[in-house]
């Protein structure tokens, strides 16, 4: 059945192999928008994104036709060639086998986007948390809905 209308926003966070600080700020602003770029061509919308040094967090409307794991496996296989064929990393770049993907509701957009800038305002909120305890607390809040497979790393 064709989806005609549909409100499936996702917040996505890629993390680089080994959680290593590959992406420099020279070349952040580079990789968003290429970033941008991909979820675009797929008919879906990027409304935020931030790439840190070791993981990137954006957040999309994405297409009925694509699946969560379908879009992030697009990114994280273009993103990756695109950057290490244009040589925006000292070494050689690759994300982690998995990544996180998030759902929100469309009221909860706005916060991560335009009142409090989650998203955008990364740099300043890692000075106050660390990747690792943002991302367990993710996890923590997340956990009712998510399948217990205990690969969460």
């Amino acid at each position: 059945m064709k989806i005609e209308y549909n409100n499936l926003y996702t917040h996505f966070i890629f993390t680089t192999l080994h959680r290593l600080p590959l992406i420099s700020e020279k070349h952040r602003e580079r990789i968003e928008k290429y970033i941008t770029g991909i979820v675009n061509n797929n008919d879906s919308q990027l409304y935020a994104i931030y790439a840190n040094p070791e993981h990137v967090h954006f957040l999309v409307s994405r297409s009925p036709k694509l699946s969560e794991e379908i879009l992030a496996s697009l990114i994280a296989e273009s993103s990756q060639r695109f950057i290490n064929q244009n040589k925006l990393c000292n070494n050689q770049f690759a994300w982690q086998e998995s990544a996180s993907a998030f759902s929100v509701s469309k009221s909860d957009v706005d916060p991560a986007c335009v009142r409090d800038k989650y998203i955008l305002n990364q740099p300043k909120h890692h000075r106050k948390v660390s990747f690792s305890e943002e991302y367990e607390a993710f996890i923590k809040f997340y956990q009712k809905t998510l399948h217990s497979s205990g690969k969460h790393k």
